[in-house]
């Protein structure tokens, strides 16, 4: 298991809290960015794990997210140590942050970068930052406190809100919230493809083909489904079906911070970024990008495997 590792400390997130994590054989990490298709491949890994769409626990209980600060690490570790199905884990670091074990097998989800954008947008109007940062506070032991909710990204449109992500230069171990940092996150991924336990999904693949998509990761993972349980499974898997069931399927860790857990399941489709974006807009961000990636990252992020 590698120690050596990058450290990714944001706002919401620290990836510090990996450390001395004990895997076991056979677990999952479900890495990518926010609003890349986390919550979807999540949601697919528990169908294939418990090969029922009557889950047992809402998603986040099944699934928690280790480097979330809004709950103490001990809390997190004690839920995963006490599951005994095969564990399939959250996160949003990149995979340089998080240790490499053999017996883990790790998936990364792409989707195009603009769609993220907008996506992440709707997303954070639909949070409570002031519950957000509350919780942080408290998770850190530093009881009660007031905070203010106030974000100025709330103030901007889609437009105004994908080009200034878009320019964004923070570094990624410090702001994992921008194209660059999206970039960062995938190529860490990307470079790692050939391996056997590194899995890429693409939210273009499963919008296209989602029977096809959970089939080929079920053989990944090593996991047998009988042939009549597989529409049941699939069917649950769509976006529809997923909505329908935002109360046990969103991600708020069960602790309140989305203000509606429905709209967190927005629309599902791609391409919607051109609704607002002007001919200038689209070639600075094929510029911007172009200097963030290679071109055959950029290819697969764009449109994925086909």
């Amino acid at each position: 298991m590698t120690t050596d590792l990058a450290r990714y400390l944001t706002p919401m997130e620290d990836s510090s809290r990996w450390e001395g994590f004990e895997f076991r054989p056979g677990d999952i990490v479900i890495n990518s960015p926010a609003k890349c298709g986390t919550t979807w491949t999540q949601m697919i890994c528990a169908l294939l794990v418990f090969q029922t769409p009557d889950l047992p626990a809402p998603l986040t209980s099944l699934s928690p997210w280790i480097d979330m600060l809004v709950r103490p690490r001990q809390e997190v570790w004690a839920q995963l140590a006490a599951q005994r199905h095969r564990r399939f884990i959250k996160t949003h670091i990149p995979l340089d942050g998080i240790p490499t074990d053999p017996r883990v097998t790790y998936i990364t989800v792409g989707r195009d970068p603009r769609d993220v954008a907008i996506s992440l947008r709707s997303h954070g109007k639909n949070l409570k930052r002031e519950v957000i940062r509350k919780l942080i506070h408290q998770a850190a032991g530093a009881g009660e406190v007031e905070v203010d909710g106030h974000d100025d990204r709330d103030l901007l449109d889609e437009r105004a809100y994908l080009l200034q992500w878009v320019d964004t230069d923070d570094s990624p171990y410090e702001n994992l919230d921008s194209l660059r940092a999206l970039i960062w996150t995938q190529s860490r991924a990307w470079v790692r493809r050939a391996d056997p336990n590194v899995i890429l999904l693409h939210y273009s693949d499963l919008s296209a083909d989602l029977a096809g998509q959970m089939r080929r990761l079920a053989v990944r993972l090593g996991i047998e489904i009988d042939e009549r349980t597989w529409p049941r499974l699939i069917e649950a898997a769509t976006f529809q079906q997923m909505r329908e069931r935002a109360d046990d399927l969103a991600p708020d860790e069960q602790l309140g911070y989305l203000r509606d857990r429905e709209r967190f399941f927005r629309s599902g489709k791609t391409g919607e970024w051109q609704r607002f974006l002007t001919a200038e807009d689209r070639a600075h961000y094929e510029r911007r990008a172009a200097e963030l990636a290679e071109p055959d990252l950029l290819e697969w992020l764009h449109h994925g495997a086909g």
